[in-house]
């Protein structure tokens, strides 16, 4: 199956990279956009550079009738993005890929906070949310109440953190109101499976950060002083293998509480 079973809306069709490990759950999922009868369609994030994964997704839109009419990265990371450039090759010479960070981009336009993409009469609403990475976004799309979040909100689990915490906590933040705002129907995220219940997420994932930057704070007041040290008190009952990645957000942690 390239398609997963219930993953999706009216809009969104999602097939998912075969890429699982314990950093990207299940695989990357790879979103194709479209509206209902329109011969174009957006694909974001079209995964790893994997030939027979981007050929599915290729195969995927032209089953539904359509062609790539453009190319989206919510991030940069290898994960989501290592792909695009071939996969626009794959799709057509006229397709370009386009990003927050220049040197991910495959043509002169980018993507920032406040653009709409209108690629095969879509409505796509771009968000800047840094945190996960410096240059992660998140994608509005109205006509199904869904909010496309790549790894700022997975399916299941929490994310790992590279960017700032405190620009991590404004960016939940500000989705948490800006769903309430619009009543967001459901998360598509970029890993794991689609939520139906926004809101109910992006508290869990507040309480959550908030909950650990406590516990670090606890960690350092007991003597810790590496980030470390702070996962091998924090994250004791963790599985080793992540603690490397662990390690990245408690240094993001380490930089809120010292205040840079």
């Amino acid at each position: 199956m390239t398609e997963i079973d219930g993953m999706g809306t009216e809009r969104a069709t999602c097939v998912l990279a075969p890429n699982p490990s314990a950093m990207t759950l299940d695989g990357t999922n790879t979103w194709i956009i479209a509206e209902p009868g329109a011969d174009e369609a957006v694909v974001v994030d079209p995964g790893p550079k994997d030939g027979a994964h981007l050929r599915r997704v290729l195969e995927t839109v032209e089953a539904q009738g359509r062609r790539v009419g453009l190319v989206l990265l919510t991030h940069g990371h290898p994960d989501h993005s290592a792909g695009a450039g071939r996969f626009a090759k794959l799709a057509g010479g006229s397709v370009k890929v386009r990003a927050l960070d220049p040197r991910h981009r495959l043509g002169d336009e980018g993507l920032s906070e406040g653009d709409v993409v209108t690629t095969g009469g879509l409505e796509l609403r771009i968000m800047e949310t840094p945190g996960h990475s410096h240059d992660s976004l998140t994608f509005w799309l109205p006509a199904d109440g869904a909010v496309l979040t790549g790894d700022t909100i997975l399916g299941y689990g929490t994310t790992v953190l590279e960017g700032g915490l405190g620009d991590y906590l404004d960016s939940l933040d500000r989705l948490r109101r800006f769903s309430a705002d619009v009543e967001a129907a459901t998360i598509l995220p970029g890993h794991g499976p689609k939520l139906d219940d926004p809101i109910a997420v992006l508290d869990y994932y507040i309480d959550h950060r908030r909950e650990r930057l406590a516990q670090v704070e606890a960690a350092v007041a007991a003597g810790a002083r590496t980030a470390r040290e702070v996962v091998e008190r924090v994250y004791a009952d963790v599985d080793k293998s992540l603690w490397p990645a662990a390690e990245w957000s408690v240094q993001s942690q380490l930089d809120y509480l010292n205040g840079r």
